[in-house]
């Protein structure tokens, strides 16, 4: 007698292969049309479903877990889960898991191509030139700040970090300086060439920033004005973390007043809404989340999302999870 498959839900477009893959073990509600769904939408979409497939846009907290009681666990798409309401997890025994380690390299790549972007002008000389406005070659036309042998800071060193200290170390001869919530290990910071610091002198000493730290409550507007005004006015801040970690209205006003020199930034308060005043700036790139965005990355962060809801409904260890339930809600 053939048993019946679980039933999941996936929120967003994904892969037709991620799809296909999906399809031979569950029955599958899914929104290939790719268009964000409202919270009500999201519960309807997964009030009869065992298991759903999320990005780091949808939000899953106790609300959902009411109006669909028969949700065992939920996969996100991401390595962040700040749309997760995990104590509401907990308290529904539904299993979360995430995909960490299969974007770090690609992430850390972004990071410093954003950086050199945002040090070196290119989104602000692009606009320029796309104007029609050049005509003639400047001794100081859009002369920007170096990279190599510059001093990196880098707050939140974690694997996206150290991959970017090592980008910097070895690659640029940059001196690489760090602070963290913890201190690494002596192994770890000699492979990255990075020396731990307090956050004060991080921010007074760095001419590149580069924030990679998870949100937390905690963590909300970790940079603002006061902060900003601490940096050297030569330096850039670049932001590939969470929307939030920076207070972005005082971000416009800093690059305003030329508080610091230029900044990077993929992730927004409120995205994909951007704080208006962070357009009127010219001393900005701006890219819309797309740190982690290679085909092969994504692709590994959705079939990683994937097996974790094979995995579980055929009773095995998920792979990556988020929070450690007493049993197996899957077997």
């Amino acid at each position: 007698m053939s048993m019946k498959k679980p039933k999941i839900g996936i929120a967003r477009g994904v892969f037709p292969e991620v799809l296909a893959k999906l399809e031979a073990h569950f029955d599958v509600v899914s929104n290939q049309s790719d268009s964000v769904l409202t919270k009500a939408q999201i519960i309807a979409m997964l009030k009869d479903c065992d298991g759903a497939f999320t990005t780091g846009g949808d939000r899953i907290d106790a609300e959902v877990f009411v109006a669909c009681p028969r949700l065992k666990i939920v996969a996100n798409m991401a390595v962040g889960y700040n749309n997760f309401d995990i104590p509401a997890f907990n308290a529904a025994h539904v299993q979360a898991t995430n995909t960490p380690d299969v974007l770090t390299e690609t992430t850390a790549d972004f990071g410093f191509a954003l950086m050199m972007a945002t040090a070196r002008r290119i989104t602000e000389s692009e606009h320029f030139l796309r104007a029609g406005k050049w005509n003639k070659w400047g001794f100081d036309m859009f002369a920007g700040s170096d990279i190599h042998g510059a001093t990196l800071g880098i707050l939140g060193m974690g694997r996206i970090g150290q991959g970017i200290a090592r980008r910097g170390s070895h690659g640029f001869g940059m001196k690489v300086i760090y602070h963290n919530r913890s201190k690494l290990d002596s192994a770890t910071e000699e492979s990255c060439r990075a020396s731990y610091v307090t956050k004060e002198k991080l921010l007074k000493t760095a001419d590149h920033l580069v924030l990679v730290l998870p949100y937390s409550p905690e963590n909300h507007h970790t940079i603002g004005a006061a902060e900003l005004a601490q940096m050297k006015p030569t330096a850039t801040l670049v932001n590939i973390a969470r929307g939030g970690i920076v207070d972005d209205a005082a971000l416009a006003l800093a690059l305003k007043n030329k508080t610091i020199s230029a900044a990077g930034i993929d992730v927004f308060e409120g995205e994909p809404s951007v704080h208006p005043d962070l357009l009127t700036v010219p001393n900005v790139v701006l890219t819309p989340h797309i740190a982690s965005s290679s085909v092969p990355t994504r692709m590994a962060m959705a079939n990683l999302a994937a097996d974790n809801l094979i995995d579980f409904f055929a009773g095995r260890e998920v792979r990556t999870p988020i929070n450690n339930l007493p049993q197996r809600a899957g077997t």
